[in-house]
């Protein structure tokens, strides 16, 4: 009897979390001895609750959109499992005869697929990790299907927002960037200085203690040099004691809310400095923007999906797909295969070689690195100020 092979979303989307679903699903539907290729709706939950989709009944028309969809086209979650899950997961898998499952997401996914591993491994079940964060802040792998795109949604809108500022100086823009405890998608801000392009004039990482008074002074400074800034700051910005510059407005259970980062410093703004101020929170926007697609990214989506499902049909389990970059010049990577229990729950900040010394920007080797992965130049723009 041929065995069955199970995908499962984890986390938060992205703008090519489907392409790597596609990937898979189309590397499976070429090999006999896969039987039905499923999907778990709504995660580990869907995989918990046994509602699966089988991608064998939906016409090849609908496959294909799933390289230009956004979000999870299966679902996703963010289930906390207890130990005992693990064995429920198992039990559910054998009813199934699922014997290959590939769990795409990031760190948490990652500690998901871990454990999953674990749990599985005595029954001959293959479990394979496929990397997915916006954040980017996955152990080992050069970087994660998911940043790219939100890197070009970022480098293009701080580009858009610069023009706006600049045509009409009176004001503080303060942008607001994912990436809680990792500054990756902050620092991609930079790629909006393209062939002269004004960029943003500074870049507030994560990774350096955050000092309010410094902040204000040097906003001061931009203002009155320009008569208009704009500043990209990450949402995980903290003070030299480690605590958010911006306090939990909620706290329920393990999960914690804060209040907006680039909120509190346009208001900071206002209030200290007397200069008119406002805040850009993309958001959800940066993550799932299809228009901002980037087709590396997508490609290499794709890519992790199909060698997640090779691994797992040659016979391998406990791994994570990964990427090492050979050549950045021109850009050229190559797969790896990553022990899961070597990512589990580790978060990867930027590198010291990639923060300016003051830590308000980024190096040129940053720059260099990141902007192979946004898939081509941004829209180019005219100017005829000063």
């Amino acid at each position: 009897m041929s065995e069955n092979l199970l995908i499962l979303h984890g986390g938060g989307p992205t703008a090519v979390i489907n392409a790597s679903l596609y990937g898979s699903v189309m590397e499976a539907k070429k090999h006999r001895e896969i039987g039905a290729v499923y999907g778990a709706v709504g995660g580990t939950a869907g995989l918990l609750a046994e509602r699966f989709v089988d991608f064998s009944k939906v016409p090849a028309s609908e496959l294909e959109l799933l390289k230009q969809t956004p979000a999870s086209a299966i679902g996703t979650s963010r289930t906390h499992l207890q130990e005992d899950d693990y064995l429920k997961m198992v039990s559910i898998l054998k009813k199934h005869h699922i014997r290959y499952v590939l769990l795409n997401g990031g760190n948490g996914t990652m500690d998901t697929c871990g454990k999953l591993y674990r749990a599985a491994r005595s029954e001959d079940i293959r479990v394979i990790g496929i990397p997915k964060t916006v954040d980017n802040d996955i152990a080992i792998t050069d970087h994660c299907p998911g940043y790219g795109s939100a890197a070009r949604f970022l480098a293009q809108t701080t580009a858009e927002i610069v023009q706006d500022v600049r045509s009409m100086p009176i004001h503080v823009c303060i942008i607001e960037a994912m990436g809680r405890n990792a500054g990756w998608i902050t620092a991609a801000s930079v790629l909006a200085r393209q062939k002269g392009q004004k960029g943003p004039d500074r870049i507030y990482l994560p990774e350096f203690s955050f000092d309010e008074e410094a902040f204000l002074a040097d906003t001061q400074n931009l203002f009155t040099k320009h008569g208009c800034a704009v500043i990209v700051a990450s949402e995980g910005l903290k003070k030299a004691d480690g605590s958010p510059i911006v306090p939990p407005i909620l706290q329920r259970g393990r999960d914690t809310y804060f209040g907006d980062v680039g909120a509190y410093l346009a208001e900071l703004v206002i209030k200290k400095l007397g200069i008119k101020a406002r805040s850009e929170k993309p958001g959800i926007l940066g993550r799932a923007s299809a228009l901002c697609q980037s087709t590396v990214d997508r490609d290499e989506a794709v890519l992790a999906g199909e060698m997640a499902c090779k691994a797992a049909l040659e016979g391998r389990t406990g791994i994570m797909i990964g990427f090492e970059r050979v050549e950045t010049s021109p850009y050229s990577i190559r797969v790896i295969e990553i022990p899961v229990e070597e990512v589990m729950m580790h978060e990867r900040p930027m590198p010291k070689e990639f923060i300016s010394e003051e830590g308000l920007g980024v190096t040129d080797r940053f720059i260099e690195w990141c902007r192979p992965l946004i898939g081509g130049d941004l829209l180019d723009f005219a100017w005829f100020g000063d």
